[in-house]
């Protein structure tokens, strides 16, 4: 029996029917480098790597363990190690594309292509090994795409047609093992990877039907031990989509442990805490994971969003020493989000705009206002789009450059589709304008700027939904 390392065949599958497998390492979503380069990943993943993998005659499969912050399962080895073909995109340096790269290398002699962003400083270990350069745009969208699904395509096949070893361990160390795999335990994660699938596509019409639908699948899944981790993240990013937040909880409950200690997982247990105004508890979970894990945008950003609710609603019931106290820790909150990569200016833009709104203006503030919107601009360059051109109207007026709030408002203006976006970016304007006008300064030249979001609201028409 040939060892499935071996030859150009299909030992992995023995259902010959099928495609083998490709597996596909990469990071999801929208990501910008250490050099400012957003990359939009999906888009790589959907108009480069997957139509390449069709086109060799295999069916790509992704890591959707990458999802919940890279935490290595038994899924995630099994791709690694049962998969014939992969193909890893290690654009952006990202730790776990590259832990997962070396798993591969080290137990895979052969059939893994290396893509990457043109212009990527390859790292000295990998340098030497035969990589592909793709192509994007100025907003990270992939371009030249034919060329390179052809080149990407024309690799794989080459890899099934004659078969040699790229991996750089296998390359420069003679006499390493060559593990076989039984074909039982092929045939077994093949199936696996077909339930997966069906499930994840039944999943996906739940949620066009709504929040009963997708219940009724977390309901059916009795032990959640034996489920594939990216189904269980699937199906909690499901109940999110549809607002069970309820059921959300309840999914969480009855995770692994594994699962229920991963960063984003805890993330989500907040957001739907917070949603069901269990706000101790998110609490209590955000800073947890803020211990482990450290400061980031995201948990620091949810945690910052818990105080400002808090110090709103302790404003409005006149709890004046505790609105103050929530005001101050919310700005903290959020500073630590954006002092842990100042690439993601949500939380910094928070940041400012609640030091202005405090008794006395942070005396930090003029020193991160600068930057906060150095990297709003940069982010903006990238997509411009009502939010970025909302984001930096509000720091231009906090940085009281009148001339470039003009220019700003009118971009808003011009992006605007939605009554309560303009709503919201109001209400923002509005509170910038009450403290400064308590503090004494005239502020007439913002309320202009107000008047003229409002007009184009009543234009639009439409509320601001809660807690937009």
């Amino acid at each position: 029996m040939a060892s499935p390392w071996e030859g150009n065949g299909n030992a992995v599958d023995s259902q010959d029917h099928l495609d083998p497998l490709c597996f596909v390492l990469m990071p999801f979503g929208r990501k910008m480098d250490a050099a400012g380069r957003m990359t939009n990943f999906d888009s790589v993943y959907t108009q480069l790597i997957a139509p390449a993998v069709e086109q060799a005659a295999l069916e790509p499969i992704r890591a959707d363990e990458e999802k919940i912050g890279g935490t290595i399962h038994k899924p995630m080895f099994e791709r690694l190690m049962m998969c014939r073909y992969a193909v890893a995109d290690i654009t952006g340096a990202n730790p776990n594309v590259y832990y997962e790269l070396g798993i591969r290398h080290a137990i895979r002699p052969r059939s893994t292509v290396i893509v990457y962003l043109e212009g990527t400083v390859l790292p000295f270990d990998i340098a030497l090994v035969r990589a592909l350069p793709y192509r994007t745009d100025s907003a990270g969208e992939p371009i030249n795409t034919e060329a390179t699904v052809a080149a990407i395509a024309e690799q794989l096949r080459s890899a099934r047609a004659d078969p040699h070893d790229d991996s750089p361990i296998f390359q420069l160390l003679d006499d390493l093992p060559r593990w076989e795999l039984d074909h039982s335990k092929s045939d077994t994660f093949r199936k696996s990877v077909d339930h997966s699938k069906k499930y994840k596509e039944r999943l996906s019409a739940a949620v066009r039907k709504g929040a009963p639908a997708v219940q009724q699948i977390a309901a059916g899944l009795a032990n959640l031990l034996d489920v594939e981790t990216g189904i269980v993240v699937d199906l909690f990013l499901s109940l999110r989509d549809v607002k069970a937040y309820g059921a959300m909880i309840d999914l969480y409950e009855r995770m692994p442990a594994v699962l229920k200690n991963a960063k984003l997982m805890r993330e989500l247990l907040a957001f739907a805490l917070i949603r069901v105004n269990r706000l101790d508890e998110a609490d209590r979970v955000l800073r947890a994971a803020i211990d482990e894990f450290g400061a980031s945008s995201e948990t620091n950003g949810l945690l910052g969003r818990l105080y400002k609710d808090r110090w709103e609603a302790a404003k409005g019931q006149g709890r004046t020493i505790e609105a103050r106290a929530l005001l101050k820790r919310a700005v903290d909150a959020y500073v630590a989000g954006f002092q842990a990569d100042w690439r993601e200016s949500y939380p910094g833009v928070n940041a400012v705009t609640l030091m202005e709104l405090m008794d006395k203006p942070d005396p930090a503030q003029p020193e991160l206002l600068p930057v906060v919107r150095y990297s709003a601009a940069q982010r903006a360059k990238l997509k411009a789009g009502y939010w970025e051109y909302a984001t930096l109207l509000e720091l231009a007026i906090l940085a009281r450059d009148v001339a470039d709030a003009e220019e700003k408002v009118a971009e808003v203006l011009a992006t605007a589709s939605k009554g309560w976006e303009l709503e919201t970016t109001e209400r923002n304007v509005k509170l910038i304008r009450e403290a400064r006008e308590k503090r004494g300064e005239d502020v007439s030249w913002i309320r202009s700027l107000e008047q003229v979001l409002e007009g184009k609201r009543i234009e639009i028409g439409g509320q601001a939904p809660a807690g937009a």
